[in-house]
């Protein structure tokens, strides 16, 4: 998070905002974003048809559109919203809508640092990027996923680069897919292409494609890895470097491969969302040992935990030395860190966030229309109407709470002990 060091990590509290005041000059609010620092709750306010606001900390800014959804902080506090001007869409940043205007725009995705923002929008019947306010000068058939590179400086996306006739079995098979980046699609054309990933230093684009009506393998700048599987999930790089790592299904099993050489010797039913830690040393994957039960594996270990409904993409700590996830079993959620489980479960928990030494681990969790912050497994004694998810502070003995409370938006600093009720 970009200034992350600078926030105000004093403990206390602030009430950037009075909710009952925003909402008594609204006949109704669409969605509330918490700014990344706590500093300012933003609202989509709505006065009759055609007439959406966007409020910051009770402020009205200036402009009022006919529609306005997906209301997001950045990572570096910008606000974005998408939002309807004369029956087209755009994107508002921090309430100043871009010039160029789309039949439909959707999924927009900041950058890395927060400086930069895209998103795939349609217009005359022409799918493309419009990436910080510019589009595309290269239009295509379809378009379907799309990358941000770290910098913010480049976007990549699988498109279609030619129309299929309706039916037209034979031309989809000659393949008519590729991926783009920054407007320029690869020479090469597949049956599909998926989810493509931008290498560290923004110099490589890797992606899943397919080949055939059953071939599978990665592609990285139009070159693809020598050999075809029966199938292959996202890839991801090596941070710092252009290796390239992709769960591969290969004679009925899944298992780890990088640069086309398998990396880990296990095999399994599925294998999903393959993780790298910061130093890149070290990847975890969700994956399924046997039928209907799923874990976390980390560097080819699978942990002995079994559960019956998901997992979720595992997350390292910043040191890399210990693995978190989400799980979910009979139908109720907790956290499981380095093979443990809390101890308690809840109707629904969010991603598990680690202090800078990896010593505690926090989340966000719901029971009920009540939310609490859990830290290593203990839910706080303090329940809140609304809460979004607690950030440690660089000492990591605090924690920064954003939360709803009395009618009140509420920005707080607390002692990890105090989340607990121990000081």
């Amino acid at each position: 998070m970009s200034g992350y060091e600078s926030w105000d990590w004093n403990k206390g509290k602030k009430t950037p905002a009075d909710i009952g005041g925003i909402t008594g000059r609204f006949e109704s609010i669409n969605e509330l974003a918490a700014s990344p620092d706590g500093e300012r709750l933003a609202v989509v306010g709505v006065n009759g048809e055609n007439a959406h606001v966007i409020c910051v900390n009770g402020e009205d800014l200036p402009n009022t559109f006919e529609l306005a959804w997906y209301l997001r902080y950045g990572p570096g506090g910008s606000l974005i919203c998408l939002v309807r001007i004369d029956d087209e869409w755009t994107l508002a940043e921090n309430g100043e809508p871009w010039e160029e205007r789309f039949e439909y725009a959707w999924n927009p995705v900041f950058s890395g640092d927060g400086k930069s923002v895209a998103m795939l929008i349609k217009r005359d019947m022409e799918y493309g990027v419009a990436h910080n306010g510019r589009v595309w000068e290269q239009k295509f058939a379809g378009i379907r996923d799309f990358a941000i590179s770290s910098d913010g400086t480049q976007v990549a996306a699988t498109v279609q680069v030619e129309s299929l006739a309706e039916a037209d079995v034979f031309k989809f098979f000659e393949g008519v897919w590729s991926v783009a980046v920054n407007g320029r699609p690869w020479e090469g054309r597949y049956v599909n292409a998926w989810n493509p990933i931008f290498s560290s230093d923004g110099k490589l684009v890797a992606a899943e494609v397919r080949t055939d009506i059953c071939d599978y393998t990665i592609g990285i700048n139009g070159q693809l890895w020598q050999d075809s599987y029966g199938g292959v999930w996202q890839p991801c790089f090596r941070p710092g470097g252009s290796r390239v790592v992709a769960p591969v299904r290969h004679e009925g099993s899944w298992t780890l491969y990088e640069d086309g050489r398998p990396l880990w010797k296990n095999r399994f039913m599925q294998l999903w969302l393959p993780v790298m830690c910061p130093g890149g040393k070290r990847v975890a994957a969700q994956a399924c040992p046997e039928f209907g039960l799923w874990t976390i594996v980390v560097d080819d270990q699978p942990w002995k935990n079994r559960f019956r409904d998901m997992v979720l993409a595992p997350t390292f700590s910043g040191d890399s030395s210990r693995v978190a996830a989400v799980v979910k079993d009979n139908d109720r959620y907790t956290i499981a860190v380095d093979d443990r489980l809390w101890p308690e479960w809840f109707d629904m928990i969010w991603e598990p966030c680690f202090a800078p030494d990896g010593g505690q681990v926090a989340a966000k969790a719901q029971r009920g229309e009540k939310f609490a912050v859990v830290l290593d497994g203990r839910p706080s004694r303090r329940e809140f109407e609304k809460l979004w998810e607690p950030v440690f502070a660089p000492d990591g003995k605090h924690l920064l709470l954003r939360y709803i409370e009395n009618g009140h938006y509420v920005r707080e600093v607390v002692s990890t002990a105090e989340v607990l009720g121990q000081a």
